[in-house]
């Protein structure tokens, strides 16, 4: 069973990352980049029946940090 995870910080959170890409963007030539939001992707391969409820403890124990962050879950993609 393929779960995809998507994980992005908070609007209003500060994106460090993001701001050093928007930057690097204007930097190289690339004008009209207003705003950049970085995160990340998960890809968990897990057993067949794995309820949603289990998938969300796992993101709200381990994969994301939900004081700061919002997730996605994408079963089957």
């Amino acid at each position: 069973m393929k779960v995809t995870v998507k994980i992005m910080l908070k609007k209003g959170v500060l994106d460090p990352q993001g701001k050093a890409i928007t930057h690097a963007l204007g930097g190289i030539g690339f004008e009209g980049v207003n705003d950049v939001r970085q995160g990340k992707i998960l890809e968990l391969d897990l057993i067949e029946g794995t309820s949603e409820d289990t998938i969300k403890a796992m993101c709200d124990k381990i994969l994301a940090n939900p004081v700061i962050e919002d997730y996605e879950i994408m079963i089957g993609a």
